[in-house]
């Protein structure tokens, strides 16, 4: 807390200005000297005085979003070395690749070369157009192989395919979430929390998606925008991701949420300020600003 006091031209002016001075400090002193986190009193208190704030969509706070989600989807900070990466990871969704897991299955991958074809028509992976709608919804790589994911790699040197990937990233998963998030009152953490979520679960309201993920919570807790405590919100939506993330085998190790976004949370961390440190499957990283 910043307190400033400006000049009186009278003593009694300058008084009043003290005393103000006395309570404010007093009352940052009585929230600081709070009581144990398991009283649920003093967690409100404390989260009161840790105000979250932050715009997640704030370039440097955007980059440090980016290499929060690479270290759990790809081992790694480098998120923009991963333009080129595409494997079929085996989890129902067939090909997975690009900057956030883009899916042959899921109807994002297509949504992408669509865009991208648009931007640039006649690119090397507009052929694929065909064979991306017939496998949409299944694990298929029917059409696809042997030279999609080599044709993949080249596209991924072109800078209006990278430019595409980050379009299709903004449209669909991070302005949504960070948008949705900010309007449920929720600093930095929380949108990144939306984020992360919509990323690995999609945009959809049934129970393991991103919008079924955020009723559940809301049951259990009101989010700030309804007069809630950002804490007990945050912790009620990541236990409802858990839940969810439990569901399928390929996404049960749940140490993005449990070594990484609860780490931050403990902390009072809501506005995800640096340096941060975490563990994603078992490896550990640092972000120091």
């Amino acid at each position: 807390m910043q307190i400033q006091l400006v000049q009186q031209t009278s003593r009694r002016s300058l008084l009043l200005s003290l005393t103000l001075m006395v309570a404010a400090a007093a009352t940052f002193t009585a929230c600081a000297d709070a009581a144990p986190e398991d009283d649920a009193t003093s967690q409100n208190t404390a989260s009161s005085v840790l105000a979250s704030g932050g715009d997640l969509a704030e370039p440097h706070k955007k980059d440090i979003a980016m290499q929060l989600v690479s270290s759990a989807e790809n081992s790694s900070l480098d998120w923009k070395a991963q333009y080129k990466y595409i494997e079929d990871i085996k989890d129902g969704r067939g090909y997975t690749a690009g900057i956030i897991g883009f899916c042959s299955g899921t109807g994002d991958m297509l949504e992408l070369v669509e865009h991208y074809t648009d931007l640039k028509p006649g690119n090397v992976l507009a052929k694929y157009l065909p064979a991306l709608r017939k496998v949409n919804g299944t694990s298929s790589h029917s059409g696809l192989d042997p030279n999609f994911t080599t044709d993949w790699k080249t596209a991924a040197k072109d800078s209006v395919f990278q430019t595409a990937q980050n379009d299709e990233r903004d449209r669909v998963y991070f302005n949504p979430s960070v948008q949705q998030a900010k309007s449920d009152g929720l600093g930095a953490l929380g949108q990144f929390a939306y984020y992360d979520a919509i990323v690995m679960h999609g945009p959809g309201d049934d129970g393991t998606s991103f919008g079924g993920i955020r009723k559940t919570a809301i049951k259990k807790a009101k989010p700030p925008s309804q007069g809630g405590n950002e804490v007990t919100y945050l912790n009620a939506f990541l236990d409802a991701r858990v839940a969810a993330m439990k569901t399928e085998e390929a996404h049960s190790d749940t140490s993005r949420v449990d070594t990484e976004q609860r780490v931050f949370l403990k902390n009072n961390n809501l506005d995800l300020h640096t340096p941060l440190t975490w563990k994603v499957y078992g490896d550990s990283y640092t972000i120091n600003q």
